[in-house]
């Protein structure tokens, strides 16, 4: 049987991290302990594209994330804690990934995977910042292309890192942004 049929109907013909039915295709995890299709994942062409950076992450989609995370399929595990990875800045995610429970095996592949920087994000007075820390800003910002100012003293509760060390990201006025790391202080 081709990974492709292995995969379809592992996964009842649906994405498996959506659930959607849709333009559906076959994803091989990066890290991968072998190639078979217990090492790959079905996805519909939204969650791919979204995956693969070909298109701007739509954070309310990645709810479904919630659900497929307790999957029993290690590939779509790691791939739902890659994901919740990425989305660390936002609550929900954070606190799925603090729920999600993975096999030490499978928590190594998934870690694999991820972005991790060997510099440090540091804050005004050099204190290392980690996802979902608090910081406070400690001058006034003007957001591009959202068109307002971050005030000086504005909390930011559960920053996010990006692949730069010298960013966060979080949410200020109800957006998220990407702040400079240098002009916040750890609360």
């Amino acid at each position: 049987m081709s990974i492709e049929k292995h995969l379809a109907q592992r996964a009842n013909h649906q994405c498996e991290l959506c659930s959607s039915n849709e333009h559906l295709i076959p994803l091989a995890l990066e890290y991968s302990p072998d190639t078979t299709a217990n090492c790959a994942i079905l996805l519909c062409k939204f969650c791919h594209d979204q995956i693969q950076g070909e298109v701007e992450l739509d954070m309310n989609h990645w709810r479904c994330l919630n659900e497929s995370m307790w999957s029993q399929t290690p590939a779509v595990q790691v791939m739902a804690y890659r994901m919740l990875g990425r989305l660390s800045s936002e609550t929900w995610a954070q606190d799925s990934m603090d729920m999600m429970y993975l096999e030490d095996d499978v928590k190594q592949w998934a870690e694999a995977g991820m972005i991790i920087n060997d510099e440090p994000t540091l804050d005004v007075n050099g204190v290392i910042l980690k996802a979902g820390d608090s910081v406070t800003i400690i001058k006034d910002l003007d957001v591009k292309g959202a068109g307002f100012t971050a005030k000086r003293g504005t909390p930011v509760r559960n920053i996010g890192l990006s692949d730069n060390p010298l960013h966060i990201e979080g949410r200020v006025n109800g957006q998220r942004i990407v702040i400079i790391a240098a002009y916040t202080k750890k609360n």
